[in-house]
């Protein structure tokens, strides 16, 4: 008896590991190699390539393809029906025999509904990225962006309220974690000294 769940109707190929706690739903396919952390959700049609990397604590929503070559770190929410790539320039009859583009998200990113991930970027801790979105660049940590392609919008806390800064700070009307923005435009979480 193992110690995670997978739905009689999803396919584990051989050399696949899965965290403890871990629930793999519906009609997914985990190829060889693949690893999921502890207290993963993988969602109905979920496809994970080979050899990809997921963290602990990501929720995989129904139709998400994660193919060869992403990493998601712990804390990834990938909504549905987005999809990672991972060849610039695809061709049938040139396949890439597994030389493919990496892509990185960081802990605790959210990806929306129908978002693509164009390969080679990297989405930062606690980035949000808008339902539909094309991301071609990479993401900053706790950027807000969205659009086609996708563009910064603003800033969101770890919570996922979006920020409202004066000056260069800001707190979070949620859980009141505050924020600072440098001149170089990127944003950290204010560390009370203590």
């Amino acid at each position: 008896m193992s110690d995670f769940y997978v739905h009689e109707s999803s396919i584990l190929d051989p050399g696949v590991r899965v965290g403890k706690g871990t629930r793999i739903w519906h009609f997914c396919h985990i190829m060889s190699g693949a690893e999921i952390g502890e207290d993963c959700n993988l969602g109905q049609n979920t496809f994970v390539g080979r050899n990809v990397k997921i963290g602990n604590k990501c929720k995989i929503q129904n139709n998400v393809s994660v193919y060869e070559g992403v990493t998601l770190e712990d804390g990834v929410f990938c909504g549905p029906s987005c999809v990672f790539t991972n060849d610039l320039n695809p061709r049938a009859l040139y396949p890439k025999q597994g030389d493919y583009v990496p892509t990185l998200v960081r802990h605790g990113a959210s990806i929306g509904a129908n978002v693509t991930i164009v390969c080679g970027v990297t989405i930062g801790r606690w980035a949000f990225i808008g339902a539909g979105a094309v991301v071609t660049n990479d993401v900053p940590d706790y950027a807000l962006v969205y659009g086609v392609p996708a563009q910064l919008r603003g800033w969101v806390c770890e919570c996922g309220v979006k920020l409202e800064f004066k000056g260069s700070e800001a707190v979070c009307t949620a859980c009141e974690r505050s924020y600072v923005l440098s001149p170089h435009g990127t944003v950290e979480e204010k560390r009370t000294q203590g």
